[in-house]
């Protein structure tokens, strides 16, 4: 089976599966497992490199309302790969070449392929997705195997948790200039790691809100995890935060409990590494009861310079 893969979750899941020579193309994001690196790519954004927080934000919002697509899919490329499947989405406008182009194009190749388009909006439909892939490649019983693991690790979370007398209050920021609350599957990983998400909704997008948003709710933990960013990334547009009027008055910034993580291996993309964050959270907001753990560059405190005095 010759398989395109448009989205790096997608790419991880296929991996997951032992589908990595089946792979015949990935996007430009695709990072992981380190021999997808040596993939051709198939798609380029078209936003210009270097941009800040608040550009990116600016220029996506443009190109969504004006209907322009914010990635290219190189067709030419994908007519001589001959795939037999690509694997897409339709969750997110943002996240990957959009579905309706990408069926449109497939519709026109001489061997005109499969296209499934996988949008898990919980921890739970991350897991199905897995096994739709699955189902989809021959690998059922791989799939399977794979989401039992999965299951059995977020279950040790749970038990490790169950003497937690309290949980902490908790804000997870997609996105930091503006400010965006993590949605999707991030308010159902926290609620797992033994916290309680003050402005995310389950299942629901992210969304936008304000610093006052943010003050008012007044979190015991703040967790940012801009999307697309690693860790080193996310350490750097943290620093704008210091600046931010009135958030070193919060619980969380007052108490040293504001952490940046590796967004876009752990939080970001809908598949098997998920799990991995969820393990990085329950140690975050519970470091007594479970030991934090996971890969090095994983996830850090982040530390707010003392105010300069007056005069």
């Amino acid at each position: 089976m010759r398989i395109v893969s448009l989205l790096p979750s997608l790419t991880e899941i296929c991996c997951a599966l032992g589908l990595v020579d089946e792979l015949v193309a990935v996007t430009h994001e695709c990072d992981y497992p380190p021999p997808v690196r040596a993939k051709p790519r198939i798609t380029r954004s078209v936003l210009p490199p270097g941009l800040s927080q608040a550009e990116i934000d600016r220029a996506v919002r443009e190109l969504v309302q004006s209907g322009r697509p914010l990635y290219q899919l190189d067709t030419e490329r994908l007519a001589q790969l001959r795939p037999h499947l690509i694997l897409t989405q339709a969750l997110c406008p943002v996240c990957a070449v959009s579905y309706e182009d990408v069926a449109q194009i497939a519709s026109a190749l001489p061997q005109r392929p499969e296209v499934l388009s996988v949008e898990p909006h919980t921890l739970r439909e991350v897991l199905d997705s897995i096994l739709l892939v699955g189902e989809h490649t021959g690998r059922r019983t791989t799939a399977a195997a794979v989401v039992a693991s999965l299951e059995h690790r977020i279950d040790r979370v749970r038990q490790r948790l169950e003497e937690v007398e309290r949980a902490p209050s908790v804000v997870c920021l997609e996105w930091l200039d503006p400010p965006m609350v993590g949605g999707h599957w991030v308010p159902e990983m926290v609620r797992l790691a033994g916290g309680r998400d003050l402005l995310g909704q389950p299942g629901a997008p992210s969304f936008t809100v304000t610093w006052e948003d943010i003050l008012a709710a007044s979190p015991e933990v703040l967790v940012l995890m801009p999307c697309g960013y690693d860790l080193a990334g996310t350490r750097a547009v943290a620093t704008d935060l210091s600046r931010v009027p009135g958030l070193a008055d919060t619980p969380a910034v007052a108490n040293g409990r504001v952490y940046a993580v590796d967004a876009s291996s752990y939080f970001s993309r809908p598949g098997p590494r998920l799990v991995i964050g969820l393990e990085l959270l329950a140690g975050i907001l519970h470091p007594a009861a479970f030991a934090r753990f996971g890969p090095p560059e994983s996830v850090a405190l982040v530390r707010f310079a003392a105010p300069e005095p007056v005069g």
